[in-house]
């Protein structure tokens, strides 16, 4: 069975929290800007480490993956304990065709940051791709199990759910989420894209605007939106 990816982006690099019709396709692509470097004295190797991840996010969010693996690699070896820098490069892999590199690279990213949850879940799409969803479902439900208030490990496991055909057990994780944490942005856009299937047009896009409204920087989003939008789709209105 392939995996239902519902998004991916690139993690931003330290100083921030770690935190990504048919079954294969993505539902959005979100990249997050990089954090500038804190206000004060900034070191050449800080200001080279910053150098070298901004320009690997810009040439990412322009497809040259290669020159984007190339500059974080640099970046890597200024700070070879940067767990967002690792997911940043296990991303590029995956992008080139490189599972096994890219695996090597969340594992190492969820040793430093085990709750950065678009590493855990790129490499739950991982697996799947790769015919190990039996390994990937043991990783999410092990994740759910140490975590039981964290709202991503719930919105990780509506999406397993989801690759099993448990739609209303999906939801109701999906909704979990969101009960622990309110600025979800997976298990809102698995949300809308539920509804959006299951056609409830209204529904998906108070959950694709609430997802906006939290990470603006999302231009296929912004591309969903104005899709339902010219469909004359409308809101619900507040009881």
């Amino acid at each position: 069975m392939q995996a239902r990816r519902a998004f991916s982006r690139l993690a931003p690099t330290a100083p921030a929290r770690a935190v990504c019709a048919d079954r294969a396709r993505r539902l959005l692509t979100c990249l997050c800007c990089l954090v500038p470097l804190m206000a004060g004295c900034v070191t050449e190797k800080q200001e080279r480490f910053q150098q070298f991840t901004d320009d690997g996010v810009h040439l990412f969010q322009r497809g040259d993956y290669v020159g984007a693996r190339d500059n974080f690699e640099v970046a890597l070896t200024l700070q070879p304990k940067d767990a967002n820098l690792l997911y940043n490069l296990g991303q590029c892999h995956d992008r080139l065709g490189q599972p096994e590199r890219a695996e090597s690279y969340y594992q190492q990213c969820l040793q430093l940051a085990s709750n950065h949850a678009d590493c855990r879940h790129a490499l739950a799409v991982l697996l799947y791709r790769g015919g190990r969803g039996a390994e990937a479902n043991a990783m999410i439900e092990a994740w759910l199990q140490s975590e039981p208030k964290l709202g991503a490990a719930y919105a990780e496991d509506g999406w397993r759910l989801r690759q099993c055909g448990e739609l209303n057990q999906a939801i109701g994780r999906f909704q979990q989420a969101l009960h622990y944490d309110p600025r979800n942005l997976h298990a809102m856009l698995e949300l809308g894209q539920i509804y959006e299937e299951h056609q409830r047009p209204e529904f998906a896009l108070t959950m694709y605007t609430r997802a906006l409204e939290l990470g603006p920087r999302q231009p296929e989003l912004v591309e969903r939106i104005n899709q339902l939008r010219s469909k004359g789709v409308r809101q619900p209105l507040a009881d």
